[in-house]
């Protein structure tokens, strides 16, 4: 186990007055830490590390220094002064002062996760602004919020996946005791905090361990971000696993959601993965802890479970397939990221509501029999599929009311865990857009290279001419949400109906969310969904239409709990439809 102590990257205080400082330098044969105006030569020790203790202050300032007196942020910067760039903070992590210190967490199959950007969730764009904020969120029934990634990256604006310093707060959104009061504030509303973190590539600005730490990296191997990092390497494990255990351990986030760890290559075993989820789990044993990942791969057995319900690795996978589906239908679009799943959209999201993957992404001959519906997160929409559009627009401005309300019914009563984005607990119709803070020739470069990625995620061919300038920062102000909307009519209305939806998966799907014993598909021609879900408690029963015509459906044994265009005892429902009913012990 990996205590605080045990850790071996960064700054630590060790008493009022002193502190202790490393890095991992292979390429340095001497290196040294500047703190204000004094310099202390650091002990070289094993394996390329070298450490120094020395008298410093929680909030004194601290630079290393190269063999050839180059400065550098520490690369496990806790905080930073003024950016990626620069002096980094040494803080003391014992100053924020709990109020919810015996908040347990909550079991994974209560999730209902919101998905949220800091610095657009509210006007301000910090962290206390959004601690203000979550409380409408526990009212509307969300037990989970998933933010996307902190970890400072250049410049004030960016949706965050170009990080540099891991363990350092975004300077932009507040100190590093904000971010633990808007965790801390979650949890006094009941609410589950998860982190999306991104341990596969460093972002392209302010990254100087190539200058010192050259093995960190892998140069026989590239990312579609450049260079891949070298999980071969102990100290390159230890940067990474000891930040997952920083922010579940220092700010106590209830899970890790892992960006693209299809991009994760290592040889050794246990792997680097398999090596992370373990350490996490067994470093805290007394609060439910959730790892998630999104991968491209879509690898079953990241996820799969055990005989009694337990994650082997993984509690669940980001399940774009369904999203894909789902989308195709709701819009007709069929270009670039959508053109698979062109043909047959129903047929191919009843065989993901039944089995959780699409066999056709998984390469039809993986075993998926040990993963359980909790195994995968369901969404209509993410910051991926709204803001690389081309205008950024939400799936409500694409699809029929009508039809909206059928797919969020199936999205919030389907087995599957629910992830929405912000705004969606009230309708929000404005647009998130990609942004960033950068100049010279990256900024030439995002700019170059956004209508080719635009098209891949649907649209009209001409709206790649009209998109917004990433670097502009008006791009990034109208992609902030509307909080007035919230409280109009309309968006009480939607509200009040995601709330009754939340409401009745909490009563009657949570209870009996085991690894089903049986899954019964019955056929039924493109367009209609029908699927009863058999747990060991009760049995799930789903009939959607999502056709343009009426359709008869496969009769259901349980009590109806939920319902949309279905005439009162007739085997039908109108286009678009849904009936939900649950037989045996859950029916209450």
């Amino acid at each position: 186990m990996l205590t605080r102590e045990a850790r071996t990257w960064g700054s630590r205080l060790l008493e009022p007055g002193k502190a202790e400082f490393r890095i991992w330098a292979p390429d340095e044969g001497r290196m040294a830490v500047v703190i204000g105006d004094r310099t202390t030569d650091m002990a070289a020790e094993e394996d390329g590390w070298f450490s120094a203790v020395t008298a410093a202050d929680a909030g004194s300032l601290y630079q290393f220094a190269l063999s050839d007196g180059t400065r550098v942020s520490d690369p496990a910067s806790r905080s930073q002064a003024h950016g990626v760039e620069g002096p980094s903070v040494l803080v003391d992590q014992d100053r924020y002062r709990w109020k919810h210190r015996e908040w347990g967490g909550r079991p994974w199959n209560e999730a209902v996760i919101y998905e949220l950007h800091v610095g657009t969730f509210t006007e301000e764009g910090t962290f206390r602004a959004a601690s203000a904020r979550i409380g409408d969120l526990a009212r509307v029934g969300i037990t989970a919020l998933e933010i996307m990634p902190v970890a400072q990256f250049p410049g004030r604006r960016g949706w965050g996946y170009d990080g540099v310093l891991h363990f350092a707060p975004h300077n932009a959104y507040g100190t590093p005791d904000d971010l633990k009061a808007l965790v801390d504030a979650a949890h006094g509303h009941g609410m589950m905090v998860i982190l999306d973190v991104v341990y596969n590539h460093f972002g392209p600005v302010g990254n100087a361990l190539a200058r010192y730490a050259s093995p960190f990296f892998n140069s026989r191997r590239e990312t579609p971000w450049g260079v891949a990092i070298e999980f071969d390497q102990p100290a390159v494990r230890r940067y990474f696993i000891e930040n997952a255990l920083y922010w579940l351990q220092d700010f106590r986030f209830d899970g890790l959601r892992l960006d693209a760890v299809d991009q994760i290559k290592d040889t050794q075993e246990p792997s680097f993965l398999q090596e992370l989820a373990r350490t996490a789990r067994r470093a805290i044993p007394d609060r439910h802890i959730h790892l998630t990942v999104e991968d491209d791969e879509r690898r079953p057995e990241l996820v799969a479970y055990s005989g009694d319900g337990e994650p082997l690795r993984f509690s669940a996978s980001w399940n774009d397939d369904f999203h894909h589906a789902a989308h195709v239908i709701a819009t007709g679009e069929t270009s670039g990221h959508y053109q698979p799943y062109e043909h047959a959209p129903s047929t191919i999201l009843k065989e993901i509501l039944a089995t959780g993957f699409w066999s056709r992404s998984v390469g039809g001959n993986r075993n998926v029999r040990q993963t359980t519906p909790l195994s995968r997160i369901a969404f209509l929409q993410n910051h991926d599929q709204i803001g690389n559009r081309a205008l950024g627009e939400r799936l409500r401005m694409l699809a029929p009311p009508d039809l909206m309300d059928v797919l969020m019914s199936l999205l919030i009563l389907s087995p599957q865990i629910p992830l929405l984005f912000m705004g969606d607990d009230y309708g929000e119709t404005g647009p998130f857009h990609f942004f960033a803070d950068y100049e010279g020739e990256i900024a030439d470069a995002i700019r170059r290279n956004r209508p080719e990625e635009a098209v891949r995620f649907g649209g009209k061919a001409e709206d790649a001419k009209h998109i917004p300038d990433a670097l502009d920062p008006q791009t990034f102000a109208v992609s902030k949400l509307n909080w007035s909307r919230a409280r109009n009519g309309e968006g009480e209305r939607e509200r009040s109906k995601l709330s009754n939806l939340i409401a009745l998966r909490m009563r009657h799907i949570v209870p009996i969310l085991d690894p089903p014993k049986r899954v019964v598909v019955h056929p039924s021609p493109e367009g209609l969904i029908a699927i009863d879900w058999h747990f060991s408690r009760a049995t799930l029963q789903l009939r959607v239409n999502l056709s343009k015509e009426q359709q008869a459906f496969p009769s259901v044994e349980g009590k109806a709990i939920w319902s949309i265009g279905h005439p009162a005892e007739a085997p039908v429902l109108m286009a678009p439809g849904i009936l939900v009913a649950v037989a045996g012990a859950g029916e209450r």
